[in-house]
């Protein structure tokens, strides 16, 4: 094993192509190699194409890409892919290791680091590096966005997920050269005890919640899902989506993949509406990265007016209505 100073990204795919969280990734990696002195380095496991995706990596901002390929390692296999991305770590010893704060960021992160007797922190929204004994330190929202707890690792490599939209992403440059070392893992694939058996897509039309630059949720103060309609007036005159609360997914207003909170999708757009919800912890903790909240709740001393930046006390029936006119 060399140990290197290297920040190591892992390049998560979405339907065989890099997904978007990359270039934040590759934004906050160059931030720490710049101040620890090293390099921007990622990992991928793909089933094919490994040569235009470590093109497009490379591109993203990467100085050097592992590339892991094989057939009987495509799709969403965690045991395969954390024994795959414990040998490159165990070979090129990184200082620190990034993922994505995503389905697959949060489930193999934890893998690895028990494997690797590494340590980890969850979730982090900015990282910073002592100019005088180069210790990083990493910040995630915790008590639902009221505080911010303060993680430093010791050990290597310090592994870590990041949270989507917490870092401005990093501009692709097509002329950027880099080097591509490809990677052969050692371990009995028959051995595994998960097995990826089939993929079920969801359709769904129009931008993904964690992607939408606007957000409207309603929540419990909507009453039945056809006061729904409303909201997604509005969506469609902003350009936006239409989220949710647990109660809103609970009741079948909205299918789970709507819902906003610790237990449903983080988002982080730069407006986020939400209508007749309260604003409890765990649904707020869901939509704290947004750049504006407006609250429209007829209870005046509702938690969420705590939060917002803009807040209408009354009801949505006729408030929205307004609002759609005055947008349109």
């Amino acid at each position: 094993m060399t140990s290197t100073n290297e920040i190591l990204l892992y390049a998560e795919l979405s339907n065989g192509a890099l997904h978007r969280n990359l270039l934040e990734l590759s934004a906050l990696g160059r931030k720490l190699a710049d101040e620890l002195g090293g390099s921007v380095a990622a990992v991928f496991i793909s089933g094919s194409n490994a040569e235009g995706l470590s093109k497009d990596l490379i591109s993203c901002g990467v100085d050097k890409v592992y590339a892991v390929e094989g057939i009987a390692l495509a799709g969403v296999q965690p045991e395969a892919h954390t024994l795959a991305v414990a040998q490159v770590c165990r070979q090129i010893d990184p200082s620190i290791l990034l993922f994505g704060h995503t389905l697959v960021g949060s489930d193999l992160a934890p893998r690895l680091a028990w494997r690797l007797k590494a340590p980890l922190a969850t979730d982090c929204v900015e990282f910073t590096v002592d100019p005088d004994s180069r210790e990083v330190s990493a910040m995630r929202p915790v008590y639902g966005s009221k505080g911010i707890a303060v993680m430093k690792g010791n050990g290597r490599p310090f592994i870590a997920t990041v949270r989507s939209k917490a870092v401005q992403p990093a501009e692709k440059d097509e002329s950027r050269t880099g080097e591509v070392v490809p990677f052969q893992v050692d371990f009995d694939l028959d051995s595994l005890r998960i097995k990826h058996v089939e993929k079920i897509r969801e359709e769904v039309t129009g931008p993904k919640l964690e992607d939408a630059e606007v957000v409207v949720s309603g929540g419990r103060g909507l009453g039945n899902v056809e006061n729904f309609a409303l909201l997604e007036e509005l969506a469609g005159v902003l350009g936006g989506v239409v989220g949710g609360s647990r109660v809103a997914v609970d009741n079948k207003w909205l299918p789970s993949s709507r819902q906003v909170g610790l237990t449903g999708t983080m988002v982080s757009p730069r407006l986020y509406i939400a209508v007749g919800i309260s604003g409890a912890t765990q649904h707020m903790a869901g939509c704290a990265g947004s750049r504006y909240i407006v609250a429209v709740n007829t209870d005046p001393d509702a938690p969420i007016f705590q939060r917002a930046h803009f807040g209408v006390v009354g009801d949505f029936k006729k408030v929205l209505p307004t609002i759609i006119d005055m947008c349109k």
